[in-house]
Parts: C-alpha cells; sequence; structure tokens
C-alpha cells in the first residue's frame, strides 16, 4: 500500500507541475505585482479554465495522499 502511494503521489505531483506551468503568466499573482498597468479583469473560459480547476484538483489530492502517509 505504501509503495502505491508513493508511486501515485509522484506521478500526480508531476501532472500537478506541469498544469500549473501550462497557466498563462499574466493570469496569476504576477498581474498584481507588476502586471499591466492597464489591464481588463477577464474571466476565464475553455482551455484555460480547465486547466485552472485540473490544477486545484491535482493540489487536493497531493494533499490527501501526503495525510495517507500518517495512517500507513
Amino acid at each position: 500500500m505504501k509503495t502505491f502511494l508513493i508511486i501515485f503521489q509522484v506521478i500526480i505531483s508531476i501532472l500537478f507541475i506541469l498544469s500549473v506551468l501550462v497557466q498563462q503568466r499574466s493570469s496569476g499573482l504576477s498581474s498584481a505585482f507588476g502586471g499591466q498597468a492597464g489591464a481588463i479583469k477577464s474571466t476565464k473560459r475553455g482551455a484555460e479554465k480547465f486547466v485552472f480547476n485540473t490544477s486545484i484538483v491535482l493540489a487536493i489530492i497531493f494533499v490527501l495522499t501526503s495525510i495517507a502517509f500518517i495512517f500507513v
């Protein structure tokens, strides 16, 4: 069981890293600190929204597998 959790967590962490790197640079906190001055606030649509939601889900799964190590 512990080996399965380790392999699962490595796969989730790689997917999480890739999903964060795929996101647009100006859509995160970087725009709040030195981003474009007159940028218009827009909502996430399509693939951008999918990648954003996928990042959130992967982060939650990563935290849950980390907590699962305590009980195994």
